[in-house]
């Protein structure tokens, strides 16, 4: 799906996606002192609005000009600063070993251009610094509910942690979320990773 069509689902809908922040990211994150983070493909921003509500220098990235412009009202009635950025993942290029946190959720892409940007995400995590990597789950097709219905479009946990080159991998799993109204849970891949401190 192209920058216009997100733009469309967009403006299509007040709030494409909860003002809350992911669950696994707010479980995982929590306890990190805060520094510099990036959000790549942030959407409406809610996971770096929430970490900028932290103490954290955030940075949102998306394609889409209509969901990083309802990122800042946002942030600005959450009273927070974030910087957006409007730029395609597929050409972006975060600093390199720029961020103690790198934020990427729920990116589908095919595993090529998956890979690309899992690898300039990797190389953007300063030393000591974490990687959080959260996604549709290939068991989602027999077992879970949601997310696309391509194969080539979801994760598995060893076909990203395989990707973090140089970096140590933490936690690398399944995880189970409720969704409201469905008969079963959707499962996501969860893959936390760090960069050793010298």
């Amino acid at each position: 799906m192209d920058a216009s069509a997100w733009d469309q689902r967009y403006t299509d809908s007040d709030l494409l996606w909860s003002a809350e922040p992911n669950r696994f990211v707010a479980t995982e994150l929590a306890d990190l002192t805060p520094g510099r983070a990036v959000d790549l493909a942030a959407g409406e921003g809610r996971n770096a609005i929430w970490l900028a509500g932290r103490g954290w220098r955030a940075t949102a990235v998306d394609f889409s000009p209509i969901a990083i412009d309802k990122g800042r009202r946002l942030a600005e009635a959450a009273g927070v600063d974030v910087e957006w950025v409007v730029a395609d993942l597929l050409d972006h290029v975060p600093e390199p070993a720029g961020f103690e946190l790198v934020l990427v959720a729920y990116l589908q892409l095919p595993p090529e251009q998956l890979g690309a940007v899992l690898d300039r995400a990797a190389r953007a995590v300063a030393p000591g610094g974490v990687l959080l990597v959260v996604g549709h789950d290939a068991t989602n097709l027999s077992d879970g509910v949601g997310g696309p219905q391509s194969p080539d479009l979801l994760y598995t946990p060893e076909a990203i942690a395989a990707r973090l080159a140089g970096l140590r991998v933490d936690r690398a799993e399944r995880v189970r979320r409720p969704v409201p109204g469905a008969d079963r849970e959707a499962i996501d891949t969860l893959v936390r990773a760090h960069r050793p401190a010298p």
